[in-house]
């Protein structure tokens, strides 16, 4: 007599905070998002939607950057005072002025719109993939060198550079023995860099293997998070290559 087995339990709807102060494009981008299986909330405001996020577990924030009261820009630094959660921008400037000061705030990315919902769709699902990184296992143990030689020590689970530690199975890290709190994107850049020390990673290198980017995007998405990075884990670890990228220290 056989026993069949269970099927999984489907994975619940991911939890999406829309944020859009045009009420026909709040309800077109709401309705679009929806048909592809996310859960969607809405707010016209930013004071609105920081009520809604304080009061709610959310999986993704979609925020535009001209919203009446608190603005994209200033709901984003609130939002990032308390979580992590992954972030994507909505510009209708192409500027790049909108687009600097969101990512310097903490976003993970941005569109600039009109956007298509296929690509609104393709960048969601790209931020879901980084907040859920699993990364490969770390390479096998290697015999303990120096300590003054800069390598990179190796337990079979974290990666030491100095004072810096990189919990690669456990996705934590600290500095100084003190945790580091990042976005997924930001530990995804790190982990990318610590995977290739001393060797020049480009610019669209990083865009493709960080940000799952089929084509050159923007480059500024990629020194902003590099910039907000060193802030974190020590301003001198990652090097600016002139012309090429950037260089994670051994």
């Amino acid at each position: 007599m056989s026993v069949s087995t269970p099927a999984p339990a489907p994975a619940p709807p991911v939890r999406v905070l829309l944020v859009e102060d045009d009420e026909l494009m709040r309800r077109s981008f709401a309705v679009a998002l929806e048909r592809y299986g996310y859960r969607v909330r809405t707010a016209a405001d930013g004071l609105t939607a920081l009520e809604l996020f304080r009061d709610a577990d959310f999986d993704l924030l979609i925020l535009d950057v001209m919203l009446p009261g608190l603005d994209g820009i200033g709901l984003c630094r609130r939002v990032r005072e308390t979580s992590l959660v992954p972030v994507l921008m909505m510009s209708a400037r192409g500027d790049g002025l909108d687009v600097v000061a969101g990512l310097e705030a903490g976003a993970d990315d941005y569109v600039v719109k009109p956007v298509d919902t296929y690509v609104l769709v393709a960048r969601i699902r790209s931020l879901l993939r980084r907040a859920t990184y699993a990364p490969a296992p770390p390479p096998a143990p290697r015999p303990a060198s120096p300590p003054d030689t800069g390598t990179p020590a190796s337990d079979g689970r974290s990666l030491v550079f100095g004072d810096l530690t990189i919990d690669t199975a456990g996705l934590e890290v600290s500095l100084a023995g003190s945790p580091v709190a990042l976005t997924p994107t930001e530990l995804k850049l790190l982990l990318e860099f610590a995977a290739h020390p001393g060797i020049v990673l480009d610019r669209h290198t990083l865009l493709r293997e960080v940000w799952d980017y089929g084509w050159d995007g923007d480059s500024r998405v990629v020194d902003l998070c590099v910039q907000r990075l060193r802030g974190k884990v020590g301003r001198d670890r990652i090097e600016t290559v002139r012309g090429f990228g950037y260089k994670f220290r051994r």
